[in-house]
Formats: C-alpha cells, structure tokens, sequence
C-alpha cells in the first residue's frame, strides 16, 4: 500500500522522487521500491528520519509500535503519517512521544492509478500545515476525506479492503461472460469497463444509485432477471458483510 501512494503521488508530480527515501529491514525490498521510483536508499530508521521531514510508516500493524519506541528521540520535528490498519492516533503518539506530529490515514490501493478513495485523522499535534500536506499527496491519487478517527475502521473495511472485494466482482463478472460464450480476454475487459463506467456515473451524476439502476431495468427486461438472480445469490448481504467482518478486523488489530 506504501508503494502504491508513493508511486501514485510521484506519477502525478505531487512529490519528486529524488526527494524520498526509502528503508525496509529487508534489503530487497528497499532496493526494488527505490528502484521502481528512482528514490534513494536509507541505511537505518534512523538515517531516514535524520534525514526526512516527513515519514510515512508501513509497517504492519503488529510491529509498528515496538519499532517506533526506538526512534522516539528522533521525533521531535517530523511529521509521521501511519497507514497502519487499526493502530490508534494515541497509541502511536505515545510510542512516539506526546509532542509528535502523526497522522493516520487509510487509503487504498488504486492511489497507483490515481483513482483511490483515502481519508485521514489527524494526532493532537498536527497542524493546519500537516493535514494540507496529506490532502495534497492524497488528492493527487485520488479522493480524499478528513474523518474523525472513531470512522478510520469503517472506512478500512469499505474502502480499504474494498478493492479486493471488486476485484473478486469484476473476475465473476467475466466468468459469467466465458460462461454464456465471450473469450476470456474480451469478457474480462467488457467486466472491468463495465465497473469503471458504473462507478463514475455515480460519482459525476451523484444520483443515487438506486436511482441509476432503475434506468438499466426496464420492466420484464434482461436486466431485471439479471438482479433477480443477484438477489436470490445474496450479493448485497454478502458486501454488506464484508465491510463489516473488516471493519471489525481493524479494531481487533487496534486493541491488540
């Protein structure tokens, strides 16, 4: 997800690349994302935060807080933002230290095409200046909300983890295509363009989307017996559920 931002915001000139550094525990990593960028590469946590004025984590969820308790004397002027799934503004603020700039932020992967759907919380500490910082890099990728953070893990389950849940709709989407006669390619195509298309007529008309479906559905149409099948399938029940199992996932990782 790190990546993805990244790459995301330097693609649409919001940051230059000569201006990152990246460090991961594991050389490989480091080289392949500093090379995929054309960044540059830290020797340690703390050559980059040394060096940084601005650090995003991501870390998984589990290890981040042991490891901000080592760089807490390096946190005293820059401004931390933590992409991790269910960490709580003042958890890392203690593993910090009380007067650190952090700001948590859920975005999701398609940042990289410059279409994600991110929302933010900002630390007790963070500025006016933080939070225009975050909604620049993240506007630049994408959409972009300032939440409370009681919202961060609704938001995890839906938009976070709901690329994953697309994806799974669009590969169907295509099955059911090869299944009454397309070629793979094509149907996955007609799928892909066909979500795409949906999704952005909801975003420009800002209709409901009830309302649009209603217009694909004439009565006694193909279209009909198409959502009827949906429905017997339990489909909405299933998203539904869905956002809501990773929504509590993210508190789950939160309290533990």
């Amino acid at each position: 997800m790190g990546s993805a931002l990244v790459k995301g915001a330097i693609n649409k000139g919001a940051i230059k690349a000569d201006s990152v550094s990246v460090f991961d525990v594991i050389d490989s990593a480091s080289k392949k994302l500093a090379n995929d960028i054309g960044a540059t590469i830290a020797s340690s946590h703390d050559d980059l935060i040394n060096n940084s004025e601005v650090v995003l984590l991501c870390v998984k969820p589990q290890d981040t807080l042991k490891m901000l308790e080592g760089l807490k004397p390096l946190a005293q002027s820059t401004l931390f933002i933590s992409i991790a799934a269910g960490l709580k503004l003042l958890d890392l603020e203690k593993s910090l230290d009380q007067s650190a700039r952090v700001i948590r932020v859920m975005p999701n992967t398609p940042a990289l095409v410059g279409k994600g759907a991110s929302a933010f919380s900002r630390g007790a500490k963070a500025t006016d200046e933080d939070a225009s910082f975050v909604i620049n890099i993240l506007g630049s990728v994408g959409k972009v909300l300032e939440v409370p953070e009681k919202q961060i893990d609704a938001i995890t389950g839906l938009s976070g983890s709901g690329p994953a849940y697309i994806y799974t709709v669009i590969e169907a989407l295509a099955d059911g295509g090869v299944l009454v006669g397309l070629p793979k390619d094509k149907a996955l195509l007609l799928a892909a363009q066909t979500v795409a298309g949906a999704a952005e007529m909801v975003i420009q008309t800002e209709d409901h989307p009830a309302s649009l479906r209603d217009q694909v559905a004439s009565p006694g149409g193909t279209t009909v017996a198409g959502l009827a099948a949906l429905e017997s399938g339990k489909l909405r029940t299933a998203l539904i559920d869905a956002v809501k199992a990773a929504t509590l996932r993210s508190e789950e990782l939160g309290k533990s």
